[in-house]
């Protein structure tokens, strides 16, 4: 969870401001940042791209940080 709330202040983000970006309640997303709540997939996913990253990075499965190359909107 540190790397997401590193991502967050790198991009100068507050928790409410991550709340209007990515549709997630505040005290929920301030509790997926202490990790006292797991997210959800789509969760995952929004912060991904509203951050800018992978979802394997917010996981911890990758060193990088750099997303992949997305393709269109998908539904």
């Amino acid at each position: 969870m540190n790397r997401l709330k590193a991502l967050r202040k790198s991009k100068g983000y507050t928790q409410l401001k991550m709340q209007m970006l990515t549709g997630i309640d505040q005290s929920d997303y301030s509790k997926i940042e202490t990790g006292k709540r797991y997210y959800t997939i789509e969760q995952m996913k929004r912060i991904a791209v509203v951050l800018d990253t992978s979802m394997d990075y917010l996981a911890g499965l990758t060193d990088e940080r750099r997303p992949y190359p997305r393709q269109g909107k998908r539904e």
